[in-house]
């Protein structure tokens, strides 16, 4: 029988996207039935590799070699739809890899339901791009992609709280500050479907960010850490550059972020 962990390396070393997601929407079904069943599925322990697999295309480039597309042109739409199911893809990588690269930290159940139903969401939204994506004549890998994407989950390998502090606690919540004019772009094209689709991600990845600082929270508590100096310690330690506002506040705080955590890393140090 698989554990958990055996599930998340199969989805992390799976290469095509649909096939990746696929599988993760699957071993998701998987567990939750399992534990609505009273029988939940292991942990377990199982070795993620450093980096994902990933499909031949697309390209990845250093951020600062990726062509900026004008938002206004169906081109520049559509280079925007495949940035944000590069993202997704990555996200569904980072949820999945955080569960065998800390199983060795002892975690209530609840942690594990969080994550899986996360990297759950995090497929549909990506599905959800490439159905846009090939809805307007594009497809996932046509165009050149980010390749500084990993980077996070590498530079904290081996620190817990530092990957809950940059991934859903920064980067994630980042996606909350941006998406409303992403919406809107699509929204003065007519686009239907790209609207419906992110309005469905903008609306669960509050969760993402929640899980994030609920579990932050958690192990400043087990640890005797303030958690506020916590995070700003870390995201000083393992992020690149001052966060930009503005900032989606309201998002932020359903989220369980207050202004006091992230107003203070607007400055380098």
């Amino acid at each position: 029988m698989m554990t958990l962990c055996d599930m998340a390396v199969d989805v992390l070393t799976t290469a095509e996207g649909r096939e990746k997601t696929a599988k993760s929407r699957d071993y998701a079904a998987h567990w939750f039935a399992a534990r609505n069943a009273g029988t939940p599925i292991p942990i377990g322990t199982a070795a993620p590799p450093l980096r994902p697999s990933r499909p031949d295309a697309p390209e990845l480039l250093d951020p600062r070699d990726v062509p900026k597309r004008k938002p206004g042109s169906p081109q520049g739409r559509i280079a925007l739809l495949h940035a944000v199911a590069h993202i997704e893809l990555n996200a569904v990588d980072l949820h999945w890899d955080i569960i065998p690269r800390f199983a060795h930290v002892p975690m209530p159940m609840g942690f594990y339901d969080d994550w899986v139903k996360a990297a759950d969401e995090e497929s549909k939204h990506f599905n959800l791009m490439c159905d846009c994506l090939e809805e307007q004549g594009g497809f996932y890998g046509a165009l050149p992609a980010h390749a500084g994407m990993w980077r996070a989950a590498e530079d904290t390998v081996d620190d817990f709280m530092g990957r809950l502090a940059v991934v859903p606690m920064v980067l994630e919540a980042r996606g909350l500050d941006v998406t409303p004019g992403m919406i809107e772009i699509f929204r003065k094209a007519d686009a239907t479907s790209a609207v419906a689709a992110l309005e469905t991600i903008y609306s669960e990845e509050v969760s993402h960010v929640a899980y994030g600082s609920k579990w932050f929270h958690f192990l400043c508590g087990r640890h005797e850490h303030d958690p506020k100096d916590a995070f700003h310690t870390l995201v000083r330690r393992y992020f690149k550059g001052a966060l930009k506002p503005p900032f989606n506040e309201e998002k932020r705080a359903e989220a369980g972020l207050p202004p006091d955590f992230y107003w203070p890393l607007t400055e380098t140090n």
